[in-house]
């Protein structure tokens, strides 16, 4: 059955990085609005909170162990889930951390487990779930982005990279998918009160007395603390994924919080160069 003509109450939908922040609001977002939301996650002793949530209001959501960057472990949570509920009609790509430090102290494997997690998980997932909702000429992949995705920043390198290179393969996905009635989503938060940071990487060279970024690594940290305390809620972005899941013709794109929609609002009206002054101002 199409994905419009279905109810919320018998659609299915699929939610990565669920055991906190931005995953464990949307998980509870879409279960509470009659979804059956499997609330996914790489190890399943953190999911004891979201489960109790989910009792408390007896809400349809079930707990799954999916480890993003695993073939074996995708393979075997979307084939549980076919086999449990016979559909899948929204994915929410959400896994992911940051890392951070000045581009010469990463070192080449930090840098590929970042892009494991945050691009291949995205797109282990996707293709793994494609086929079934090719199959049922519907379906919405939501990925979660960053406003990372639109500017760099001093110390981002390869959490921005990997946030560039989702938004290219969402924008580039839509057009493929979009005559098989399925629809691709991406949802850019700014700062957001999670415990993101508490599960940064900074590089181990960037930690280094020695390093010749060690000033500006701090000065990074300490910024963004600031940041944090003024962040949006996690709920801010899982009402915007709900919405773009509830929506018949949703959006390419969605900002989450009033810091990224002004960020990205001057990256438009500035010239390069003025926008490079203003950020690195702001980092100084």
């Amino acid at each position: 059955m199409p994905l419009a003509y279905m109810s919320d109450a018998n659609k299915v939908a699929v939610v990565t990085g669920s055991s906190s922040g931005i995953g464990y609001e949307t998980s509870l977002a879409l279960a509470r609005e009659g979804f059956l939301t499997y609330a996914t996650m790489r190890n399943l002793e953190k999911g004891g909170s979201i489960k109790s949530d989910s009792d408390k209001e007896n809400l349809p959501l079930k707990i799954m162990q999916l480890d993003v960057t695993d073939d074996a472990s995708v393979g075997k949570a979307v084939q549980s889930i076919i086999s449990d509920s016979g559909r899948i009609d929204i994915l929410v790509n959400n896994a992911g951390y940051g890392l951070t430090g000045a581009f010469e102290d990463l070192s080449l494997d930090e840098i590929k487990q970042q892009y494991e997690t945050n691009f291949f998980g995205v797109v282990r997932v996707t293709q793994a779930v494609l086929p079934i909702m090719r199959k049922q000429k519907s379906g919405k992949i939501i990925n979660i982005s960053s406003g990372a995705g639109r500017f760099g920043y001093p110390g981002g390198s390869a959490y921005v990279s990997t946030k560039f290179a989702m938004e290219g393969l969402s924008e580039s996905l839509s057009y493929e998918l979009d005559p098989f009635g399925i629809k691709v989503i991406l949802v850019e938060p700014g700062v957001i009160r999670t415990n993101f940071g508490n599960g940064m990487v900074v590089a181990k060279k960037s930690q280094d007395p020695a390093s010749a970024y060690l000033s500006m690594t701090r000065k990074m940290n300490d910024v963004l603390g600031q940041l944090m305390q003024n962040g949006s809620p996690p709920s801010l972005v899982a009402n915007l994924v709900l919405q773009a899941a509830k929506s018949d013709n949703p959006n390419l794109r969605y900002l989450a919080g009033k810091d990224v929609k002004q960020w990205v609002d001057q990256k438009k009206k500035m010239s390069d160069k003025e926008f490079f002054n203003m950020m690195n101002q702001l980092f100084k």
